[in-house]
């Protein structure tokens, strides 16, 4: 995967600049389904920053449904950034449908209902 530095004069978080990289090289092609991560120590170096920053970037992924983390097997690439996406508007629907009273079962009929 290639990498650069990320840039410290950027406004955006060091670890949102390091969790955007690694989605650009997934949707580029460059790490696919079932591939695993380089270890975080590594992706550090490569990147010049510090591997806890590199941890955070990676959870941020877990969480997006784009990494999985597995002892013993690493981390490795489950998603694309366009189902990270899609995650994240799923949750932010349910979030809303919860908000104004809706359960599960209503909106997924909502859903099912949209054509």
């Amino acid at each position: 995967m290639n990498f650069s530095e990320v840039d410290r004069s950027e406004p955006i978080a060091l670890h949102h600049q390091v969790a955007a990289d690694i989605r650009r090289a997934i949707a580029d092609g460059e790490a696919a389904q079932g591939e695993r991560l380089p270890p975080a120590i590594d992706l550090a170096a490569v990147l010049g920053v510090n591997k806890n920053t590199v941890i955070r970037a990676l959870h941020i992924l877990r969480e997006e449904g784009v990494l999985d983390f597995t002892r013993g097997r690493g981390i490795r690439v489950v998603g694309t950034p366009a189902r990270s996406a899609l995650l994240t508007k799923m949750n932010e629907l349910v979030s809303l449908a919860r908000e104004q009273g809706y359960r599960k079962d209503e909106l997924a009929s909502m859903i099912l209902s949209v054509q």
